[in-house]
């Protein structure tokens, strides 16, 4: 895969998922735009991104529930680059919750980032996508395929996300630009810790998906951020409308 003189925009670049696909789209060669809003997380990225192909990449401090925000990063990266190829959506977060217990701030927090922002970025970046015949991969999940209790709000925030993702690849298929989405497993970030998770109730959850994922162990970011830049290429050049599994046969599975 050769990402050579291909602008590739990265949103939750700061750390997990979103950090292991910049280095990795960065080692095949892409010109990485890291957005985040840890800036300290995200210049850690940067160095890395540095150290691997002595690139400097652009990275910008944004919120993506900030309106002004999502427009000055496809602003800035059209300044300084002149264009987009690939546009990955990975900026999330998770709360827990349920129906009795949530509350509407809640669900407003998680929906305005794994959404909303998600619609933003996308419709402003979608003319230079047209131009560059280039391509959106959205970092899902696989609670937006199967139904689990206690995480209500992220799940139906990334259930939206597999039908906007194969609704935008209908709409802009004529225009020779894909659309597609990785649906992880349990992967180990720190996406669940700062969902409210301490150490000890970490340590027994990431046990249990021993149980929960049909091979048995939960994923690294680095199987997902190949997944990832195996949709952004050439390579999945006939590949779009696709909600991915990468999950170790988790979406598979059902109780017994």
């Amino acid at each position: 895969m050769d990402f050579s003189d291909k602008v590739v925009l990265i949103t939750g670049a700061s750390s997990g998922i979103g950090a292991a696909a910049a280095v990795h789209l960065a080692k095949l060669g892409g010109q990485l735009v890291v957005v985040g809003r840890n800036v300290e997380k995200l210049q850690e990225t940067a160095a890395k991104i540095q150290a691997v192909k002595g690139k400097t990449p652009l990275a910008l401090q944004a919120d993506m529930t900030n309106d002004q925000d999502v427009k000055r990063v496809v602003d800035d990266t059209i300044k300084k680059y002149g264009k987009i190829n690939v546009l990955i959506n990975n900026a999330g977060v998770l709360e827990t919750g349920t129906i009795e217990n949530t509350s509407l701030e809640q669900y407003d927090r998680i929906m305005n980032t794994n959404v909303r922002g998600v619609y933003q970025l996308t419709m402003l970046a979608v003319p230079y996508l047209i131009a560059t015949k280039g391509n959106i991969v959205n970092v899902s999940s696989v609670n937006g395929i199967r139904s689990f209790p206690g995480v209500l709000s992220y799940n139906i925030s990334k259930a939206a996300i597999d039908q906007f993702t194969r609704c935008v690849a209908l709409e802009l298929a004529l225009k020779g630009v894909r659309c597609n989405s990785v649906n992880p497993g349990v992967i180990v970030t720190d996406i669940h810790k700062r969902g409210g998770m301490n150490d000890e109730t970490y340590a027994k959850f990431l046990e249990h998906c021993r149980t929960t994922h049909a091979l048995g162990r939960v994923g690294q970011v680095e199987e997902v951020a190949h997944a990832i830049a195996f949709l952004a290429s050439d390579h999945a050049s006939f590949t779009t409308g696709v909600n991915l599994p990468v999950d170790g046969g988790r979406h598979a599975m059902c109780p017994r």
